[in-house]
């Protein structure tokens, strides 16, 4: 007997994904804003970089406080609320934080503007956190990655229009060279940001959506809230000394790689041995999907938020350097790498042939990428210098087509695929380096989900708590760019792209540890996929 599908709610889910796009919209503009404020306030790398800090900190900082809130009034408290009233809080306090960037702007407070991204991303933490499991919930189960997927795609059109349209605003035209930035340029493009997350909280308050709840039973574990509650005490101690004493920032960085890294495996360790109060962290594929996330989320952002630094650097792509103003165009490509990815990773979506899936796989790359050319050429850059950019889209999809969609084969291949790009575009310069380190996006961009699903594999009524920490681990978007930029003051931006080919190489170790500790629990991703086919 079969039974009936629950339909789509195709109206609810098309007024979801602009939230998506805009997540996709603001981290990527961070790219262009980094430069700014490193010349502007002349500021070193390392400090430029706290922008990503205290924008993928908040994440970290907002799931964790939703999670002990919860874990002490003994309920899910967003479950509670609904997460329709997640996103419109979420959204509110996302214009805050918009809001509050053109005061800190004007009292040239670099400090200020920090705090101000902080609130900006504390918004999207609890926006995400309520928007994945909504997407879920706006229809059959069974089809709820599908509808993850298509607001994947939409984000990812949100990460290629961004750089774009922000340097507009800060810039004007590519052709007005050597632009400069003004404080209005600034208070105009945050006043629209604001106004235009405050339209959406109030299309989704008077739009007829679902309150979006569960029935999950909230897991508490009082032991894994401690671990957590350590890790972050420690980090926020290594903080203070940062400020307070003039130790290094590499040390202090290394430091905190060493916290974060111990504590996992420590809690791990503990919970093996007497699991009650751990909760998920008995689990060691949760503790590798963890540092999978923290990684995967730290090079795809160090990456791109090292790049504009990189592109200034004299002798690298131009004697001169490049000016601020034209940064966007390659800024672009990087983040378009990404929707190229994830476009073809969502064509499992679609109900095709298995000779159409394959033409599918061939053409869709295609077709993201000309929109990427399209966008930037309607902006008046020059793309005769992108075009050659084919080429590693072949190589991409040829990786895609031997993944064969399984997790541990696809992870593995894209992480070392990306840590040989890495290295060529260390060993190289101009625009050879430049594609090779943008590549880099083509191998990020189905990484999360192979990581996620490999994380909370076998979790069973775990797998929510676990879902919840490894979105924790955004965290690596705060600590793994900052390591880079300190590395790069000592060393060169060039070669601190070093850090990003040791990320992608230890994303492959970690591939092959997800695959034996699942095996050993009776799971085999990858052998199911292919039994299934």
């Amino acid at each position: 007997m079969n039974q009936s599908k629950q339909p789509t709610n195709t109206g609810a889910l098309a007024t979801l994904v602009i939230v998506f796009f805009f997540w996709g919209f603001i981290a990527a503009s961070n790219s262009i804003f980094i430069p700014f404020c490193k010349t502007h306030f002349a500021l070193s790398q390392f400090q430029s970089q706290l922008i990503g800090s205290a924008f993928y900190g908040a994440y970290f900082i907002g799931s964790l406080l939703l999670y002990l809130f919860s874990s002490i009034a003994g309920y899910d408290i967003l479950n509670k609320i609904g997460y329709k009233k997640g996103i419109i809080y979420g959204l509110l306090i996302s214009v805050v934080g918009a809001l509050a960037i053109i005061p800190s702007a004007n009292a040239n407070s670099f400090p200020l503007i920090l705090v101000s991204f902080f609130i900006v991303a504390l918004g999207f933490s609890l926006q995400q956190t309520s928007a994945q499991p909504f997407a879920i919930a706006l229809g059959d189960p069974s089809t709820g990655s599908h509808r993850l997927n298509l607001a994947g795609g939409v984000n990812s059109l949100g990460t290629t229009l961004g750089p774009i349209i922000v340097s507009f605003f800060l810039f004007g035209t590519p052709s007005s060279s050597n632009a400069s930035v003004t404080v209005t340029n600034v208070n105009n493009l945050y006043l629209i940001v604001a106004a235009v997350f405050a339209a959406v909280a109030i299309f989704f308050a008077i739009s007829k959506l679902p309150a979006g709840t569960n029935d999950e039973k909230f897991e508490a574990s009082k032991k894994a809230s401690t671990s957590l509650l350590t890790m972050t005490g420690l980090i926020i101690l290594v903080i203070i000394i940062g400020q307070l004493t003039e130790i290094g920032k590499l040390p202090l960085l290394i430091l905190t790689f060493i916290i974060v890294i111990g504590i996992l495996f420590y809690s791990n360790k503990k919970a093996v041995g007497n699991p009650e109060g751990w909760g998920a962290m008995k689990y060691p594929q949760l503790i590798y999907g963890m540092l999978g996330i923290f990684l995967y989320v730290g090079v795809e952002v160090t990456i791109d938020n090292n790049f504009g630094a990189l592109l200034k650097t004299h002798g690298y792509l131009t004697d001169l350097g490049l000016d601020e103003s034209k940064i966007s165009k390659y800024v672009t490509l990087y983040w378009g790498s990404l929707m190229i990815g994830r476009w073809t990773g969502a064509i499992g979506v679609f109900n095709l042939s298995s000779v159409g899936k394959k033409i599918a796989t061939i053409l869709v790359p295609f077709l993201a990428f000309s929109v990427i050319l399209f966008v930037n050429h309607l902006y008046g850059n020059d793309i005769v210098d992108l075009l050659p950019y084919s080429i590693c889209i072949i190589i991409a999809i040829a990786a895609f087509f031997f993944g064969q969609q399984k997790p541990v084969k696809t992870l593995l291949t894209l992480a070392s695929l990306a840590a040989i790009a890495m290295l060529v575009g260390v060993a190289t310069k101009g625009i050879v380096s430049v594609y090779a380190i943008i590549a880099g996006g083509l191998c990020c961009s189905i990484m999360w989900p192979c990581i996620f699903s490999l994380g909370v594999g076998g979790l069973g009524k775990y797998t929510s708590q676990g879902s919840a920490f490894l979105i924790m681990m955004i965290l690596g978007g705060a600590v793994i760019p900052p390591f880079q930029g300190a590395l790069g003051d000592t060393i060169g931006m060039h070669a601190s792209y070093l850090v990003a080919a040791a990320c992608f190489a230890l994303l492959a170790v970690l591939a092959l540890q997800l695959k034996k500790v699942l095996k050993a629990q009776g799971l085999d991703f990858d052998e199911q996929i292919e039994s299934s086919h």
